[in-house]
């Protein structure tokens, strides 16, 4: 077989990708949203499906629900959380993440955790163009690479 993933195959004309969306911070996750589509473009996806929740803590059960579904290669989650002055903001950062990778790990479908946690609405603004492209081409490099596993 010999070494698979060294150099990224992000070849993406033949996958079917789901993004999710949080609405929380909408100024934010749209930016992330522009930069998950740019990258998609890029590597020659057409039309992902685009699904809207409510916030951070939606996207894992949505997310569950369309690798459930069946028929998508990848799913890219995206969503903001912006520490506050309560404990809030570690429990859906936390929670947000966890739930991400559950379904990941549980389903076997690849998903970009492109959920931005910051302290402030700067870090948050200086991340948010590159994030949903790198979880995006993460994705879908790992889209590729199962798939490279499957036919071994």
């Amino acid at each position: 077989m010999g070494e698979k993933g060294e150099t990224p195959d992000l070849s993406g004309s033949d996958l079917a990708i789901a993004i999710v969306v949080a609405r929380y911070n909408e100024d934010v996750t749209r930016r992330l949203l522009r930069g998950a589509l740019n990258a998609l473009t890029e590597v020659g996806v057409e039309e992902p499906d685009v699904f809207w929740v409510p916030g951070a803590l939606e996207l894992p059960v949505a997310a569950l629900a369309l690798a459930e579904k069946g028929g998508y290669d990848a799913i890219v989650c995206l969503g903001c959380v912006i520490r506050g002055d309560t404990y809030h903001f570690e429990i859906v950062a936390n929670e947000s993440a966890a739930g991400v990778s559950s379904v990941q790990l549980e389903t076997g479908i690849p998903i970009g955790n492109g959920i931005l946690t910051c302290d402030t609405d700067e870090q948050a603004r200086a991340r948010m163009d590159a994030k949903g492209y790198e979880a995006t081409l993460a994705a879908l490099e790992l889209a590729n690479l199962l798939d490279a596993v499957e036919e071994r």
